[in-house]
């Protein structure tokens, strides 16, 4: 037995949790916060037999998707007077991070 922990960007979660129980996978999905861009993520976790791995993982693939965004970064401190005109950079963000661990004892209670 597998647990599958996926962190995927909110805009993704509704497919994913859709994709996965539309093949019978028992979801479990909570909010969470991403600590780069403080935008909203959901972590789904699943328990899955290690046979089917693979297809959860292909499923988040077609599912979950990096996107870019230009964003300003923070000002350094500066001293008094001194002038800082910020440029926007692009970042990446979005797709999937999964942890695949195993599961000593699983009970459906």
């Amino acid at each position: 037995m597998k647990l599958v922990i996926a962190i995927v960007h909110s805009e993704d979660a509704g497919a994913l949790v859709d994709a996965l129980t539309d093949k019978d996978y028992r979801v479990t999905r909570l909010h969470s916060t991403g600590g780069f861009l403080k935008q909203n993520n959901a972590t789904v976790m699943l328990g899955v037999e290690e046979a089917q791995v693979e297809d959860v993982l292909g499923l988040i693939r077609e599912t979950c998707h990096s996107r870019s965004q230009y964003i300003n970064p923070m000002p350094p401190i500066m001293e008094p007077g001194e002038f800082y005109m910020p440029y926007p950079v692009e970042v990446t963000f979005g797709g999937a991070t999964v942890f695949v661990v195993d599961v000593a004892r699983q009970e459906r209670l």
